[in-house]
């Protein structure tokens, strides 16, 4: 029995073959999924898909990426969906600077700073300007919803890309109050342990089956057995033999397996530590 902590079940991917697809899962062992909100409506989705569907529970919560499409205030809106009994986690939320608006600065424009000794222009002062803002919304963002999750005695699902000592420095107030799964962990093993130092919990995806995810890999066999939870991040992440492919809640199973090699044990262990660590998450059966 495994539980597959992070899907994205109410995206268009998913859309004509649904039904199929938890089949599948069924089929793998995975016997309930979480199915994530990214937006306020992507969360009205997704508590919709859980109340169909019996193993299926919704996290609710605004993606850091969607933060200039966001109202200022999401805590009010998350919270009246909240109340829904299907809800078991907030998020996911957190930080995301992998693509700043400053990246919107042509290459060009990059060789002719260079070439006049660095000197900024206005355009790179503006994009500076930009990336502070967006950096600003996005804190304001997260901090809404994780006051949220404290109200509501939830959890929550951490989104962070290259934005690490950002999303410790804004959870580090929350520590004793909430915890915290950093989902599609792809961090170092120090960075794992700077996390369960907090009482927070990793997740691992489809990445520890790839070529080039050896150091993944290593920071799923080492660190406690009992600290850690497995996802697909689908329709993302498909993991090795179906890497290209749309992932879905089945390939859970194929990523315990793989923890489970890496660490030397069965997938029973795997999926039974995963489960219970799971269940005391996210709290099911608030109706």
């Amino acid at each position: 029995m495994l539980i597959e902590t992070h899907a994205h079940l109410d995206f268009p991917d998913f859309a004509h073959d649904l039904d199929d697809v938890l089949r599948r899962a069924t089929d793998a062992g995975v016997t309930r999924i979480i199915t994530i909100g990214t937006s306020v409506e992507s969360s009205r989705r997704a508590i919709d898909l859980a109340e169909k569907y019996p193993a299926v529970y919704a996290a609710i919560g605004v993606h850091p990426t969607y933060v200039e499409e966001a109202e200022e205030d999401v805590f009010t809106p998350l919270r009246e969906l909240a109340k829904n009994p299907r809800v078991v986690a907030i998020g996911e939320t957190g930080l995301d600077y992998h693509r700043l608006p400053s990246e919107k600065v042509s290459k060009e424009k990059q060789v002719q700073v260079m070439s006049a000794l660095r000197t900024e222009t206005d355009e790179e002062i503006e994009a500076q300007i930009r990336d502070g803002a967006y950096k600003s919304k996005q804190a304001s963002l997260f901090q809404q919803q994780l006051d949220l999750a404290v109200e509501l005695g939830l959890n929550a699902v951490i989104h962070q890309r290259d934005a690490w000592a950002d999303t410790l420095n804004i959870m580090h107030p929350y520590t004793g109050k909430l915890r915290g799964v950093f989902h599609c962990f792809g961090g170092s093993l120090d960075q794992a342990k700077e996390v369960l130092d907090l009482d927070h919990l990793v997740s691992f995806t489809g990445i520890v089956t790839f070529k080039n995810g050896a150091s993944v890999r290593e920071v799923a066999a080492h660190i406690p057995l009992w600290k850690f939870m497995v996802e697909t991040d689908c329709p993302y992440l498909a993991p090795v033999p179906f890497r290209g492919k749309r992932s879905e809640p089945a390939h859970t199973r194929i990523v315990a397996e793989t923890i489970a090699a890496a660490r030397q044990t069965s997938l029973e262990e795997i999926a039974e530590a995963t489960t219970e660590t799971a269940e005391k998450f996210f709290r099911f059966n608030r109706e």
